[in-house]
């Protein structure tokens, strides 16, 4: 599983790309719904997914975008719903691979860190 991704560069579109591991979602599938447990986070290979609490959207990600990253940090339930806007694909990174990503493309743990912090001060500028 993990060898799909040595041949993926430092691209972080061709990380995802080149994953073994990926889901076809139609519009208005939800991917995880809040409460649920989680142990992968989401790259956005093509597409648009809506990350929301309730019928509120908090943020929209989209391609070469990461989501679902605090599953792996932290195995708490999900704290939002991932629904596709729109057909989307996914990349699926479980925490083997995110470590292994981590590991031989430190520019994918950058690209995760930007993500969240992108979203931590879009909703701290809404508070």
């Amino acid at each position: 599983m993990v060898a799909a991704w040595k041949n993926a560069g430092m691209s972080i579109s061709g990380v995802f790309k080149n994953a073994s591991e990926r889901r076809q979602l139609a519009a208005g599938e939800v991917l995880f719904a809040a409460g649920e447990g989680g142990e992968e986070m989401f790259g956005v290979v093509s597409g648009r997914i809506a990350l929301s609490r309730g019928d509120e959207v908090l943020a929209s990600v989209g391609e070469g975008e990461t989501f679902g990253e605090l599953a792996i940090i932290d195995k708490a339930p999900r704290a939002l719903t991932a629904t596709a806007v729109e057909p989307t694909e996914v990349a699926v990174i479980n925490q083997r691979v995110f470590l292994f990503l981590v590991h031989e493309t430190p520019m994918f743990a950058l690209q995760v860190m930007q993500s969240l912090t992108s979203r931590i001060r879009e909703l701290d500028a809404r508070i």
